[in-house]
């Protein structure tokens, strides 16, 4: 069998027309929305040189990423998906014009620092809105664009094209801050999210599963209530959250590219990017070795493995250092950075397989009515522990210093992979195979 039937015969979500506009539409806008916030994140700390206003810009998007969430997976569930989306993804192009005029120099003239960073963290709580509605409708309609038999391998390819644009992302908007400055890689953030828009515009709108209306409390207490009395999907959001709330060493890149490794603009476009660069990697790899036998037990070694890179990661300057061994693209290349890039990679091969064992969980266990509403919940599960990983990072650094904070952050990952492997046993004896195993 000819190399590229053999990879479609081992992928068959592709072969249909709209998912792959899916793949477009989420690559494009994971592609823009992780170059603004490598681009904000640094403009932020130019701006202010405080490690705790990086922590801040966390603590404005997850309230509303929590708190909208309460309510986005009822209105998910009765809405058309398609509409949804395409109202939060023109939100986004407005915001993405906003932050172009809060970079642009005539604004930077008429106001203090102050006030650009209090707007800009009223951009951020207008993103985390977004993203409370973007994220449960794009889990839904996913599953309404594929077979049910397919969902395995539909996570796999919806989190590749993910993780290609969180790689893309911030190393483009790294080399963008350093050949245009901060308000024309926020131009160009724009112009991406234009072309998410475009690819889910051909994709038709979608039936509504779920139509009978009830007491929106209701509903909102079916869906936490399902999440929880769900032990396999309690346990596999539950230690996801608690390892990327630990682990939030990404949140003080900034630090270690200016302070710590000196490596500036570029550098730190090279650090923002590696995760990304190991999920890819990892991602392209079980599209041919598929996760089917022990994913339970596979997910708790890489959140282990998670917790040890980010262990090795803080010490990175200590380890090598920022004495330059030889340049490129313009900045020095030293140990202590290629510590950091490598640790880096690591931990993001090793979340590229909890990403997919998780997304799997959900979408095999969630009924189709119930989709918005689980999602929601795992919106406050998951993605807001970014958030509160970065305020968590931002305050310990702030108090204990940068390489304490991360080295404490990695080792308490660990902790939680130890109480959950104790705790969740039937997360052990997961098998995509048949169920559990007997």
């Amino acid at each position: 069998m000819r190399p590229a039937l053999s990879f479609l015969v081992k992928n068959k979500a592709l072969n249909y027309p709209l998912f792959r506009n899916y793949l477009l539409l989420r690559f494009a806008i994971i592609l823009a929305l992780n170059m603004q916030a490598t681009i904000m994140s640094y403009y932020v700390y130019k701006l202010t040189h405080d490690k705790l206003a990086l922590g801040m810009m966390g603590l404005w998007e997850v309230i509303p990423a929590i708190g909208f969430s309460l309510f986005s997976g009822h209105f998910v569930d009765l809405k058309e998906k398609r509409t949804l989306l395409v109202q939060c993804t023109f939100g986004y192009i407005v915001l993405s014009t906003f932050f172009v005029l809060l970079a642009w120099p005539r604004m930077q003239g008429s106001l203090s620092a102050t006030g650009i960073l209090w707007l800009i963290y009223g951009g951020i709580f207008i993103g985390g809105a977004l993203r409370a509605f973007i994220s449960p409708a794009s889990f839904a309609l996913m599953g309404m664009l594929v077979p049910r038999e397919l969902y395995a391998n539909a996570t796999t390819w919806s989190s590749t094209s993910w993780q290609i644009g969180a790689v893309i992302g911030p190393l483009l908007g790294g080399f963008m801050i350093a050949l245009g400055g901060f308000e024309v890689s926020l131009v160009g953030v724009a112009v991406i999210e234009v072309i998410s828009l475009a690819a889910l515009l051909r994709i038709p709108k979608q039936q509504i599963l779920k139509k009978e209306k009830e007491p929106i409390l209701k509903s909102l207490g079916e869906g936490i209530k399902f999440v929880f009395s769900t032990q396999i999907i309690l346990a596999a959001l539950s230690l996801d959250m608690f390892a990327v709330l630990f682990g939030g060493a990404v949140a003080l890149l900034p630090v270690y590219a200016d302070d710590i490794l000196k490596v500036g603009e570029v550098g730190y476009g090279w650090m923002r990017a590696a995760p990304g660069i190991g999920s890819v990697i990892t991602l392209f790899i079980l599209s041919f070795l598929p996760l089917k036998k022990n994913p339970g037990v596979k997910l708790l070694l890489c959140i282990a493995g998670f917790g040890v890179s980010t262990i090795i990661f803080g010490y990175c300057g200590v380890l090598g250092g920022n004495r330059t061994l030889f340049s490129l693209s313009g900045f020095g290349i030293s140990w202590g950075f290629i510590i950091a890039f490598v640790m880096l990679l690591l931990g993001g091969m090793f979340d590229a397989v909890s990403v997919v064992i998780r997304g799997t969980i959900l979408q095999l266990y969630t009924p189709d009515s119930m989709r918005g509403r689980v999602a929601a919940v795992n919106t406050m599960f998951i993605s807001s522990s970014n958030e509160l990983g970065a305020m968590e990072s931002g305050i310990t650094a702030k108090w204990m210093g940068t390489v304490p904070a991360v080295v404490m952050g990695g080792c308490l990952t660990i902790v939680v992979v130890g109480v959950t492997w104790i705790a969740a046993p039937m997360l052990r004896k997961l098998n995509f195979m048949g169920g559990e195993k007997k």
